[in-house]
C-alpha cells in the first residue's frame, strides 16, 4: 500500500529537468540568432533553427503547465511556476518574432550595433541556462542567483545603450537615402532589445521565487 501511495506522488525533479531543458533551447536559439546576424546566405537556414528551437520550447511549456496541473505537490508555488516557465517561453518566442521579421524584410546583413546585441543576448541566455539548475538548491545558491540577476540587468542596460546608438546610426546613415532602410532596422533593432528584456523578466522571476522562499 505504502509503495502505490509513493508512486502516486509527484516527482519534484521533473520540474528542475523541464525548467533546464528549456534553458537549453533557449541557449541554443540565441546561438542561432547571433550567428544569423553575421549576415550573407545563411540567414534563412539560421532562421528556420530558431524556429525549431522555439518549437522545441513551446512543447516543454506544454508539458510543465500540464505537470502543475497534475501534480499534488510541487516544488515551489503553482503560479511561481507557470510564471517562470511563462517568462522563460516569452523570450525564445521574442526570438522567433525577431527572426520572423528578417525573413519577412529579406535582411541579409546587419548593423554593428545589431550583432552586438546579438552577443548580448547570447550572454542572458548563457546567464539563465546557469541560474534555473541553482533552482534545486535555493538557500545555497541565493548568492550566486543574486549575482546573476544583477549581471542580466546589466546586460539590459548595455542592450537599452546599443539600441539607441543603433537607431541614431540608422538615423544618420542608411535613412538619408533610404527611408525604408531605417523603417526595417528599427523594427529589428526593436524586436532584438526586447529579447533582452523578456532574459531580464526570467531573472526577475528567479529573483521573486528566491525571496518568496528564503
Amino acid at each position: 500500500m505504502l509503495n502505490w501511495f509513493q508512486a502516486l506522488l509527484p516527482k519534484e525533479q521533473k520540474f528542475f529537468d523541464l525548467f533546464e531543458a528549456h534553458a537549453t533551447t533557449l541557449t541554443a536559439g540565441a546561438i542561432s540568432l547571433r550567428h544569423l546576424l553575421n549576415g550573407g546566405e545563411a540567414v534563412p537556414l539560421y532562421c528556420a533553427e530558431v524556429a525549431r528551437h522555439e518549437n522545441d520550447a513551446d512543447q516543454i511549456t506544454r508539458e510543465v503547465l500540464l505537470a502543475v496541473r497534475r501534480t499534488f505537490i510541487t516544488p515551489f508555488d503553482r503560479s511561481d511556476i507557470r510564471d517562470l516557465i511563462s517568462s522563460m517561453d516569452d523570450a525564445i518566442d521574442q526570438m522567433h518574432k525577431t527572426a520572423k521579421a528578417i525573413i519577412l524584410f529579406e535582411q541579409r546583413s546587419f548593423q554593428p550595433d545589431m550583432v552586438k546585441l546579438g552577443d548580448v543576448i547570447v550572454q542572458t541566455a548563457e546567464l539563465t541556462a546557469e541560474a534555473v539548475p541553482l533552482l534545486r538548491a535555493l538557500r545555497e545558491n541565493a548568492g550566486r542567483l543574486n549575482a546573476i540577476a544583477e549581471e542580466v540587468t546589466k546586460l539590459e542596460d548595455i542592450s537599452d545603450s546599443l539600441y539607441d546608438a543603433g537607431i541614431q546610426a540608422l538615423y544618420r546613415g542608411p535613412a538619408r537615402k533610404d527611408p525604408m532602410a531605417y523603417i526595417v532596422g528599427a523594427e529589428i533593432y526593436d524586436h532584438l532589445e526586447k529579447v533582452v528584456d523578456r532574459f531580464e523578466d526570467v531573472a526577475n522571476r528567479i529573483s521573486a521565487v528566491l525571496i518568496e522562499h528564503l
